[in-house]
Protein backbone atom coordinates (compact mmCIF):
# COMPACT_ATOMS: atom_id res chain seq x y z
CA UNK A 1 0.00 0.00 0.00
CA UNK A 2 1.25 3.60 -1.15
CA UNK A 3 2.26 4.98 2.38
CA UNK A 4 1.76 8.76 1.03
CA UNK A 5 -2.18 7.66 0.14
CA UNK A 6 -2.20 6.32 3.56
CA UNK A 7 -1.08 9.58 5.22
CA UNK A 8 -3.04 11.97 2.80
CA UNK A 9 -6.56 10.12 3.29
CA UNK A 10 -5.74 10.05 6.93
CA UNK A 11 -4.94 14.23 7.32
CA UNK A 12 -8.55 14.29 5.01
CA UNK A 13 -10.44 12.41 7.92
CA UNK A 14 -9.18 14.39 10.35
CA UNK A 15 -10.11 17.71 8.73
CA UNK A 16 -13.14 16.60 8.00
CA UNK A 17 -14.24 15.21 11.55
CA UNK A 18 -12.71 18.59 13.22
CA UNK A 19 -14.63 20.69 9.97
CA UNK A 20 -17.69 18.67 11.58
CA UNK A 21 -17.22 19.91 14.98
CA UNK A 22 -16.66 23.42 13.78
CA UNK A 23 -20.20 23.22 11.65
CA UNK A 24 -22.26 21.90 14.21
CA UNK A 25 -21.04 24.80 16.72
CA UNK A 26 -21.96 26.87 13.86
CA UNK A 27 -25.28 25.46 13.73
CA UNK A 28 -25.68 25.89 17.80
CA UNK A 29 -24.94 29.55 17.16
CA UNK A 30 -27.08 29.89 14.54
CA UNK A 31 -30.20 29.05 16.57
CA UNK A 32 -29.26 30.81 19.61
CA UNK A 33 -28.91 33.69 17.94
CA UNK A 34 -33.18 33.88 17.93
CA UNK A 35 -35.44 35.42 15.69
CA UNK A 36 -33.34 37.37 13.09
CA UNK A 37 -33.69 37.27 9.38
CA UNK A 38 -31.63 34.35 7.84
CA UNK A 39 -30.13 36.84 5.21
CA UNK A 40 -28.84 38.33 8.46
CA UNK A 41 -27.54 35.50 10.22
CA UNK A 42 -25.44 34.46 7.00
CA UNK A 43 -23.94 37.76 5.65
CA UNK A 44 -22.80 37.77 9.34
CA UNK A 45 -21.39 34.27 8.78
CA UNK A 46 -19.35 34.68 5.85
CA UNK A 47 -18.50 38.38 6.88
CA UNK A 48 -16.63 36.92 9.33
CA UNK A 49 -15.11 34.00 7.51
CA UNK A 50 -14.21 36.67 4.70
CA UNK A 51 -12.11 38.87 6.98
CA UNK A 52 -10.48 35.81 8.47
CA UNK A 53 -9.53 34.40 5.14
CA UNK A 54 -8.12 37.75 4.24
CA UNK A 55 -5.66 37.93 6.58
CA UNK A 56 -4.36 34.36 6.55
CA UNK A 57 -3.57 35.51 3.12
CA UNK A 58 -1.74 38.29 3.71
CA UNK A 59 -0.15 36.72 6.54
CA UNK A 60 0.77 34.29 4.40
CA UNK A 61 1.82 36.50 2.18
CA UNK A 62 0.20 34.31 -0.79
CA UNK A 63 -0.04 36.28 -4.12
CA UNK A 64 -3.85 36.32 -4.92
CA UNK A 65 -4.04 35.07 -8.03
CA UNK A 66 -6.99 33.83 -10.29
CA UNK A 67 -6.68 32.58 -13.37
CA UNK A 68 -9.40 32.77 -15.60
CA UNK A 69 -9.52 29.68 -16.36
CA UNK A 70 -10.36 28.87 -12.72
CA UNK A 71 -12.99 31.83 -12.51
CA UNK A 72 -15.92 29.68 -13.47
CA UNK A 73 -14.90 26.91 -11.04
CA UNK A 74 -14.28 29.34 -7.95
CA UNK A 75 -18.09 30.83 -9.23
CA UNK A 76 -19.52 27.85 -9.42
CA UNK A 77 -18.52 26.92 -5.76
CA UNK A 78 -19.67 30.16 -4.39
CA UNK A 79 -22.78 30.35 -6.27
CA UNK A 80 -23.95 26.61 -4.87
CA UNK A 81 -22.52 27.10 -1.22
CA UNK A 82 -24.34 30.23 -0.54
CA UNK A 83 -27.58 28.52 -1.76
CA UNK A 84 -26.91 25.56 0.41
CA UNK A 85 -25.79 27.86 2.83
CA UNK A 86 -29.22 30.00 2.81
CA UNK A 87 -31.47 27.01 2.97
CA UNK A 88 -29.51 25.45 5.92
CA UNK A 89 -29.99 28.60 8.21
CA UNK A 90 -33.18 28.22 7.16
CA UNK A 91 -33.75 24.85 8.12
CA UNK A 92 -32.02 25.07 11.29
CA UNK A 93 -34.48 27.88 12.43
CA UNK A 94 -37.28 25.85 11.65
CA UNK A 95 -36.03 21.94 12.50
CA UNK A 96 -34.48 19.84 15.00
CA UNK A 97 -30.84 21.20 14.29
CA UNK A 98 -30.28 17.17 14.55
CA UNK A 99 -32.50 17.12 11.31
CA UNK A 100 -30.97 19.96 9.98
CA UNK A 101 -27.57 18.70 9.93
CA UNK A 102 -28.84 15.59 8.43
CA UNK A 103 -30.58 16.68 5.73
CA UNK A 104 -27.56 18.88 5.25
CA UNK A 105 -25.39 15.89 5.12
CA UNK A 106 -27.14 14.34 2.27
CA UNK A 107 -24.48 16.79 0.39
CA UNK A 108 -21.96 13.49 0.09
CA UNK A 109 -24.60 12.01 -1.94
CA UNK A 110 -24.94 14.95 -4.23
CA UNK A 111 -21.53 15.39 -4.66
CA UNK A 112 -21.37 11.81 -5.96
CA UNK A 113 -24.00 12.53 -8.43
CA UNK A 114 -22.41 15.83 -9.33
CA UNK A 115 -18.77 14.47 -9.63
CA UNK A 116 -20.39 12.08 -12.42
CA UNK A 117 -21.56 15.17 -14.28
CA UNK A 118 -18.80 17.53 -13.39
CA UNK A 119 -15.60 15.44 -12.74
CA UNK A 120 -16.28 12.39 -15.23
CA UNK A 121 -15.91 10.55 -12.56
CA UNK A 122 -18.19 6.92 -12.80
CA UNK A 123 -20.01 4.89 -10.38
CA UNK A 124 -21.18 1.47 -10.19
CA UNK A 125 -24.81 -0.20 -9.41
CA UNK A 126 -24.14 -0.85 -5.96
CA UNK A 127 -23.04 3.00 -5.62
CA UNK A 128 -26.42 3.77 -7.14
CA UNK A 129 -28.02 1.91 -5.47
CA UNK A 130 -26.59 3.40 -1.90
CA UNK A 131 -27.75 6.68 -2.90
CA UNK A 132 -31.15 5.51 -3.36
CA UNK A 133 -31.71 3.68 0.30
CA UNK A 134 -30.23 7.19 1.30
CA UNK A 135 -33.12 9.67 -0.14
CA UNK A 136 -35.33 6.88 1.33
CA UNK A 137 -33.86 7.60 4.81
CA UNK A 138 -34.30 11.56 4.03
CA UNK A 139 -38.18 10.88 3.59
CA UNK A 140 -38.20 9.44 7.02
CA UNK A 141 -36.36 12.94 8.15
CA UNK A 142 -38.56 14.75 6.04
CA UNK A 143 -41.63 13.23 6.63
CA UNK A 144 -43.03 14.49 3.30
CA UNK A 145 -47.12 15.25 3.75
CA UNK A 146 -49.48 17.88 1.80
CA UNK A 147 -49.09 21.38 4.17
CA UNK A 148 -46.50 23.85 4.67
CA UNK A 149 -44.70 22.07 7.28
CA UNK A 150 -42.65 20.38 4.73
CA UNK A 151 -41.15 23.03 3.58
CA UNK A 152 -38.77 23.70 5.94
CA UNK A 153 -37.14 20.27 5.49
CA UNK A 154 -37.45 20.53 1.85
CA UNK A 155 -35.48 23.34 1.74
CA UNK A 156 -33.19 21.62 4.20
CA UNK A 157 -32.53 18.90 1.61
CA UNK A 158 -32.04 21.39 -1.49
CA UNK A 159 -29.58 22.90 1.16
CA UNK A 160 -27.62 19.69 0.83
CA UNK A 161 -28.02 19.56 -2.61
CA UNK A 162 -26.13 22.86 -2.72
CA UNK A 163 -23.62 22.05 -0.47
CA UNK A 164 -23.16 19.06 -2.87
CA UNK A 165 -22.26 21.01 -5.79
CA UNK A 166 -20.40 23.15 -4.02
CA UNK A 167 -17.71 20.63 -2.87
CA UNK A 168 -17.68 18.76 -6.31
CA UNK A 169 -16.47 22.19 -7.08
CA UNK A 170 -14.02 22.54 -4.03
CA UNK A 171 -12.48 18.77 -5.04
CA UNK A 172 -12.25 20.32 -9.23
CA UNK A 173 -10.57 23.11 -7.89
CA UNK A 174 -7.98 21.28 -5.47
CA UNK A 175 -7.08 18.94 -8.16
CA UNK A 176 -6.38 22.28 -9.99
CA UNK A 177 -3.96 23.35 -7.59
CA UNK A 178 -6.32 26.27 -5.93
CA UNK A 179 -4.82 26.74 -2.44
CA UNK A 180 -7.84 26.62 0.48
CA UNK A 181 -7.48 30.18 1.64
CA UNK A 182 -7.95 30.97 -1.78
CA UNK A 183 -11.36 29.05 -2.18
CA UNK A 184 -12.94 30.17 0.88
CA UNK A 185 -11.70 33.79 0.40
CA UNK A 186 -13.53 33.83 -2.68
CA UNK A 187 -16.69 31.88 -1.32
CA UNK A 188 -16.90 34.01 1.73
CA UNK A 189 -16.44 37.38 -0.03
CA UNK A 190 -19.03 36.34 -2.51
CA UNK A 191 -21.24 35.24 -0.18
CA UNK A 192 -21.20 38.10 1.55
CA UNK A 193 -21.86 40.54 -1.42
CA UNK A 194 -24.88 38.72 -2.42
CA UNK A 195 -26.47 39.14 1.22
CA UNK A 196 -25.14 42.63 1.51
CA UNK A 197 -28.22 43.93 -0.54
CA UNK A 198 -31.12 41.42 1.71
CA UNK A 199 -29.61 42.31 4.95
CA UNK A 200 -29.73 46.25 4.36
CA UNK A 201 -33.27 45.93 3.29
CA UNK A 202 -34.56 43.94 5.59
CA UNK A 203 -31.95 44.44 8.73
CA UNK A 204 -33.60 44.38 12.74
CA UNK A 205 -31.60 45.32 15.65
CA UNK A 206 -29.81 42.69 17.49
CA UNK A 207 -28.87 42.27 21.00
CA UNK A 208 -25.33 42.13 22.25
CA UNK A 209 -26.14 38.53 22.88
CA UNK A 210 -27.33 37.63 19.17
CA UNK A 211 -24.30 39.77 17.78
CA UNK A 212 -22.03 37.30 20.00
CA UNK A 213 -24.23 34.51 18.49
CA UNK A 214 -23.53 35.55 15.27
CA UNK A 215 -20.11 36.33 15.70
CA UNK A 216 -19.59 32.83 17.06
CA UNK A 217 -21.27 31.14 14.11
CA UNK A 218 -19.01 32.84 11.81
CA UNK A 219 -15.80 31.95 13.53
CA UNK A 220 -16.42 28.27 13.83
CA UNK A 221 -18.01 28.95 10.47
CA UNK A 222 -14.92 29.76 9.10
CA UNK A 223 -12.52 27.04 11.30
CA UNK A 224 -15.16 24.54 9.63
CA UNK A 225 -14.72 25.96 6.07
CA UNK A 226 -11.19 25.46 5.79
CA UNK A 227 -11.13 22.13 7.39
CA UNK A 228 -13.38 20.89 4.92
CA UNK A 229 -11.90 22.52 2.48
CA UNK A 230 -8.24 21.13 3.23
CA UNK A 231 -10.54 18.00 3.54
CA UNK A 232 -11.18 17.61 -0.17
CA UNK A 233 -7.98 18.58 -1.10
CA UNK A 234 -6.03 15.93 0.75
CA UNK A 235 -8.76 13.14 -0.89
CA UNK A 236 -11.74 12.14 -2.70
CA UNK A 237 -15.47 13.16 -1.56
CA UNK A 238 -15.92 9.23 -2.09
CA UNK A 239 -12.99 7.87 0.57
CA UNK A 240 -13.60 10.70 3.29
CA UNK A 241 -17.17 11.94 2.96
CA UNK A 242 -18.95 9.32 5.06
CA UNK A 243 -16.53 10.75 8.35
CA UNK A 244 -18.87 13.77 7.76
CA UNK A 245 -21.75 12.54 9.32
CA UNK A 246 -20.03 12.91 12.48
CA UNK A 247 -21.82 16.31 12.36
CA UNK A 248 -24.63 14.97 13.29
CA UNK A 249 -23.58 13.22 16.25
CA UNK A 250 -22.36 16.37 17.28
CA UNK A 251 -25.66 18.24 16.47
CA UNK A 252 -27.88 15.57 18.64
CA UNK A 253 -25.96 16.22 21.73
CA UNK A 254 -25.27 19.92 21.74
CA UNK A 255 -29.57 19.77 20.81
CA UNK A 256 -30.38 17.94 23.62
CA UNK A 257 -28.17 19.05 25.97
CA UNK A 258 -28.43 22.84 25.24
CA UNK A 259 -32.22 23.25 23.87
CA UNK A 260 -33.95 19.64 24.83
CA UNK A 261 -34.34 18.43 21.39
CA UNK A 262 -35.08 14.74 20.91
CA UNK A 263 -35.62 13.90 17.20
CA UNK A 264 -38.67 11.74 16.41
CA UNK A 265 -38.60 7.90 15.93
CA UNK A 266 -38.71 8.50 11.98
CA UNK A 267 -36.32 11.05 11.80
CA UNK A 268 -33.92 8.33 13.96
CA UNK A 269 -34.90 5.71 11.58
CA UNK A 270 -33.68 8.25 8.78
CA UNK A 271 -30.67 8.86 10.92
CA UNK A 272 -29.67 5.15 10.88
CA UNK A 273 -30.62 4.67 7.57
CA UNK A 274 -28.47 7.47 5.86
CA UNK A 275 -25.49 7.12 8.42
CA UNK A 276 -25.75 3.01 7.40
CA UNK A 277 -25.97 3.74 3.11
CA UNK A 278 -22.65 6.48 3.83
CA UNK A 279 -20.93 3.60 5.63
CA UNK A 280 -21.31 1.04 2.99
CA UNK A 281 -20.81 3.13 0.37
CA UNK A 282 -17.70 3.76 1.76
CA UNK A 283 -16.67 0.17 2.59
CA UNK A 284 -17.48 -0.42 -1.33
CA UNK A 285 -14.98 2.62 -2.47
CA UNK A 286 -12.11 0.94 -0.04
CA UNK A 287 -12.35 -2.58 -1.17
CA UNK A 288 -12.05 -1.42 -4.55
CA UNK A 289 -8.82 0.72 -4.09
CA UNK A 290 -7.53 -2.32 -2.47
CA UNK A 291 -8.47 -4.77 -5.34
CA UNK A 292 -7.02 -2.18 -7.26
CA UNK A 293 -3.48 -2.06 -5.28
CA UNK A 294 -3.55 -5.69 -5.47
CA UNK A 295 -3.58 -6.02 -9.12
CA UNK A 296 -1.21 -3.56 -9.86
Amino acid sequence: MDRTNTNTKAKGIACIIAAAFFFSLMTVMVHLAGELPTMQKTLFRNLIAAVIAWIMLFAERQPIRISHSDLPDLLMRSICGTIGMICNFYAIDRLNISDANMLNKLSPFFAMLMSIVILKEKAGKKEWAVVAVAFIGALFVIKPRFDMGTVPALIGALGGFGAGVAYTFVRKLGKKGVTGPIVVMFFSTFSTLFCLPFFLFSYEPMSLRQLLCLCGAGFTAAGGQLAITAAYTYAPAKEISVYDYTQVIFAAVWGFFIFGQRPDVFSVIGYVIIIAAAVYRSGIISRRKNQKEVQE
